[in-house]
């Protein structure tokens, strides 16, 4: 099966940035739709920002401009730019890859952004 597993998480101040990682065990990586989500306390798991194999994006409303997704096809590692950090991206952020019937989850990566 597939594995994920995310890094780059940590603690930063509103205003700063952070870049999430996820790679992949599968060499199959470039056919799968890859996706960031987060849940914050107390909230719903959302989808952040996703990319296809094909390279087409989209974004929550709420990041489009500060965060952006891509991929590395040779390394099968998908990215999270996050850039101008807000309090409300505080979340843990999961990786996603998904492929026809299959859909699989990393253990997520804790970000926090102080004011």
């Amino acid at each position: 099966q597939v594995q994920l597993v995310e890094s780059g998480g940590g603690s930063v101040q509103a205003g700063g940035s952070l870049r999430l990682s996820c790679a992949t065990s599968r060499n199959a990586f470039s056919m799968y739709t890859m996706g960031w989500y987060r849940q914050a306390p107390g909230k719903k798991r959302e989808l952040v920002a996703q990319i296809t194999s094909g390279g087409s994006t989209v974004y929550v409303d709420s990041v489009k401009g500060r965060f952006t997704i891509s991929r590395d096809n040779t390394k099968n590692t998908v990215y999270l730019q996050m850039n101008s950090l807000k309090p409300e991206d505080t979340a843990v952020y999961y990786c996603n890859a998904r492929y026809a019937s299959y859909s699989y989850w990393g253990q997520g990566t804790q970000v926090t952004v102080s004011s």
